[in-house]
């Protein structure tokens, strides 16, 4: 283990990353295993929903029409926890060997098909939650506690509607819908199965939803929920974790999936590329070989820009003409989440080199004036000169902050400044020692089963190959325990082969 003790997984200097002792990689690098998250995303029983053809039209005005489209998707949890191990909420990126990378306005638009232009999602006055479902929805639970909504009341009660359901009892069952659909999914939360009823004034009408910026709310959502489990006292994690699957799958060469059949490029969302993806079931991989993985990872493992190739005339034009905020600077926001987004740290991403990036300007994550309810519609009308002045202002001036690649960058000096600032390794790298002493386990385990089986029974060929078999794998004990170098096991086995 001396070769562990000479290592520094960094950052070098914490200038960037100043929280790096909360930060869940500080306890694993100590040896404190936190394991597999418990991911909290409730799209199992989405597909009970029966939606009639006046209530899909409601859910398209709405701005959801693409969305409600993607299937439950199987969430491999443990690549899930590894990726948030490398989430840094100070950046709000991933920091991984081969720099920093991020989930963007972009992946939102394009995998999960929800609008990013639009209103902020910000709370509305409201009276009593009893009273906004009484009013909204037509009835109220007995136990709506905190403002939460069971997610079972709302699919027990409205999950069907007559055909012939007159116009207000049609709105309230595509109100229930919508704030089912978000409960379960974008706004996932770790308190169980339930969504809050605040969301709920947002459906009262459908034009007036479809005006709203849902997906950047999904992302500062989102955002929360992986700064909220990247540190070591967490335990769960919520948010759209499709989004973040599918992110993966679409950018890293891990964990990805095989398919049936050949992908059809032609679908939009995109999400919907990996629906009825694999030919097993979940996958199988442990969170310590996607850590591995992840702390080795090499450029050839990175696809930076994985939509260029896809055919763009499938995306709507609605959402094709607001792909300009790509590359916004902005701040996103879900009622009193606030949440910065930094393309500049991640412009690989938009086909751009990458320069070293201007630090970023710590901010306020939490708004509580959102949180208790207050109009803040009426500030972001007055051009946020209001309570929320600074949030709301950084959305409203969005297009002003649109990035643009820089010419003459030398990526070679950000890599040199970016090994300086970054944490290079989550897991402790195995050392020459622990390796020789596993493989030298494996080959033990080989060896015993050579030894078990019964000679007497095979046929002369087999019992060729048999002690073919015997003989490569003392070879390679041999080696292994005589603290030989490395891959003259390797050696020893191509001579077996060749006969040498």
């Amino acid at each position: 283990m001396e070769m562990e003790s000479h290592i520094n997984p960094g950052p070098i200097y914490k200038s960037v990353l100043y929280d790096q002792d909360n930060h869940i990689s500080s306890a694993i690098w100590n040896g404190q295993e936190r394991g597999v998250l418990r991911c909290h995303e409730h799209t199992s029983m989405l597909e009970q929903w029966r939606l009639t053809p006046k209530q899909a039209e409601l859910v398209e005005k709405a701005g959801f029409s693409y969305f409600r489209s993607i299937p439950t998707i199987v969430l491999d949890n443990s690549l899930i926890s590894a990726l948030v191990e490398r989430w840094r909420r100070e950046t709000n990126t991933f920091h991984l060997p081969v720099g920093e990378m991020t989930v963007t306005l972009e992946d939102v638009a394009l995998i999960l098909g929800l609008p990013i232009d639009g209103n902020p999602v910000i709370g509305v006055p409201v009276k009593t939650p009893h009273s906004v479902c009484e009013d909204l929805l037509g009835k109220a639970p007995k136990d709506l506690n905190g403002g939460m909504l069971k997610l079972n009341w709302l699919r027990e009660c409205f999950s069907r509607c007559p055909d012939d359901a007159p116009v207000e009892e049609i709105e309230r069952h595509t109100r229930a819908y919508l704030l089912y659909l978000v409960g379960c999914t974008i706004f996932s939360t770790t308190t169980g199965n339930k969504v809050s009823v605040t969301f709920l004034p947002l459906f009262e009408k459908f034009d007036e939803a479809g005006k709203y910026a849902w997906g950047a709310a999904a992302l500062a959502f989102l955002y929360r929920a992986l700064g909220n489990a990247s540190l070591k006292s967490q335990g769960t994690i919520s948010g759209s974790l499709t989004l973040l699957q599918c992110w993966s799958y679409y950018h890293l060469n891990i964990g990805q999936p095989k398919f049936n059949e050949e992908p059809n490029h032609s679908y939009f969302p995109f999400a919907l590329r990996w629906k009825g993806r694999s030919t097993g079931s979940r996958s199988k991989t442990n969170i310590v070989a996607y850590r591995k993985a992840l702390d080795s990872l090499q450029p050839s493992d990175v696809k930076w820009f994985p939509y260029k190739d896809f055919d763009y005339t499938v995306i709507p034009e609605g959402i094709k003409n607001k792909m300009i905020l790509r590359t916004s600077k902005t701040m996103l926001i879900c009622f009193g989440k606030a949440e910065r987004h930094l393309p500049d740290r991640c412009l690989r991403q938009f086909g751009m080199p990458q320069p070293i990036p201007e630090d970023v300007q710590i901010w306020e994550r939490k708004i509580p004036a959102v949180d208790q309810g207050v109009d803040l519609s009426k500030d972001m009308e007055s051009g946020g000169k209001g309570k929320m002045r600074s949030e709301i202002r950084e959305w409203l001036e969005r297009r002003l902050h649109i990035l643009e690649g820089e010419e003459g960058v030398d990526e070679s000096t950000y890599m040199e400044w970016y090994e300086n600032i970054t944490r290079k390794f989550v897991g402790r790298p195995e050392s020459l020692e622990s390796e020789f002493q596993r493989i030298a386990a494996a080959m033990r385990e080989i060896a015993n089963i050579a030894d078990s089986l019964l000679v007497e029974q095979m046929e002369f060929q087999d019992r060729k190959l048999l002690d073919e078999i015997k003989s490569t794998v003392h070879v390679c004990l041999t080696d292994v325990v005589g603290n030989s170098k490395n891959g003259r096991c390797k050696n020893a086995v191509k001579r077996k082969r060749e006969g040498g």
